[in-house]
């Protein structure tokens, strides 16, 4: 029996009200194993003696049924504090956004590896398998989701006062880029960011949504902190194209995510290939990069989008390849991406 034995049996105890479990939320922090006795120490952000009661129970329930364990203790630590509000998340922060079942960020450890352009035709692919799909495009400086989706009027203003996202495709988007005039610019420091992305949460009537992509800024700064601090995530997709230069800041980016205890759903490899008119196949930046690395970080491979003229215009013209050319080439790469995506949301 080992440390790693006893975490994979954790696994099976959810979070009250969540869809992850212990482990992947970071709350086991502590594994001893001697003989058959078997103790653990959970470290709790909630003084809610309803939750550590709960899990506790729970756990010992599952270790107890490990072959070889005689005897479990479990040690639930929690903080003194005042106690937390009703629907608080393990990490202490803003609830989970109700209505919405899964929270998904696509991130890139550098810029220019196409992240805004996959993100926008994933949003519109998992709509097309029927999901109820958002897309919060995160990029405060330069948001450049809506023009790809082609939305231009600003949110509306419900009773609540909230804003209201518009929608496209099927497809609703919140963006800095619906709030701004023309070409103004954002010239904010790293706090006004911060309050922003909460607010696309707390502030933003979302509806009843399957799936939120969240289109983050290349990096590990405050948008990815702030978002991964903010909602509880159901994990994330990492987008690469495929030479060593964006393969090394995509390890970063993978650090990132597991520092935060954040899942990995996969890494997408973007502009694989070219193919010529004459049929030539050209490997500008390299080949097979991305699926080497996901390889290497026992991560999936969710597929590769090679280089289509098609992808550019429909994302200067505002209507995705997946909604202009859902059975081309190009249309079918994201397709693909879409449904292995979709089956590991299920």
């Amino acid at each position: 029996m080992t440390e790693d034995d006893i975490k994979n049996a954790l696994k099976a105890v959810k979070y009250p009200g969540y869809s992850r479990d212990i482990v992947s939320f970071g709350l086991v922090k502590q594994v001893a194993v001697s003989g058959g006795a078997v103790s653990i120490i959970l470290n709790l952000t909630t003084s809610s003696p309803e939750v550590a009661q709960q899990l506790k129970i729970e756990s010992e329930q599952v270790l107890k049924r490990l072959p070889g364990v005689s005897s479990v203790f479990i040690q639930v630590n929690q903080p003194t504090a005042a106690p937390a509000q009703a629907g608080q998340s393990p990490w202490g922060q803003q609830a989970k956004v109700p209505g919405i079942s899964r929270i998904v960020a696509v991130a890139s450890g550098k810029g220019g590896v196409g992240k805004s352009t996959l993100s926008v035709n994933l949003a519109c692919g998992l709509q097309q398998l029927g999901a109820r799909v958002g897309l919060l495009d995160c990029d405060i400086y330069g948001p450049s989701v809506p023009l790809m989706m082609g939305i231009q009027q600003k949110p509306t203003i419900s009773e609540q006062d909230k804003m209201v996202p518009p929608s496209n495709y099927g497809v609703k988007l919140m963006s800095m880029g619906l709030l701004l005039d023309g070409d103004q610019p954002v010239i904010w420091r790293g706090p006004m960011i911060v309050k922003t992305i909460q607010q696309f949460f707390s502030a933003v009537e979302w509806g009843d949504l399957d799936i939120l992509l969240v289109d983050l800024p290349p990096g590990t700064g405050d948008a990815q902190l702030t978002l991964c601090q903010t909602v509880p995530l159901d994990g994330g997709v990492i987008v690469t194209t495929p030479q060593e230069a964006s393969l090394g800041v995509v390890r970063k980016g993978i650090a990132m995510f597991q520092r935060v205890n954040v899942p990995i759903l996969g890494i997408i490899e973007n502009m694989s290939y070219f193919t010529t008119p004459t049929g030539e196949r050209v490997e500008i930046f390299g080949h097979g990069g991305g699926k080497d690395e996901a390889a290497r970080q026992h991560v999936t491979f969710l597929g590769e989008v090679p280089l289509f003229t098609e992808i550019r215009e429909g994302g200067d013209k505002g209507i995705p390849v997946v909604v202009s050319g859902k059975e081309t080439p190009a249309g079918q790469s994201f397709v693909a991406i879409s449904n292995v995506l979709r089956e590991k949301l299920r």
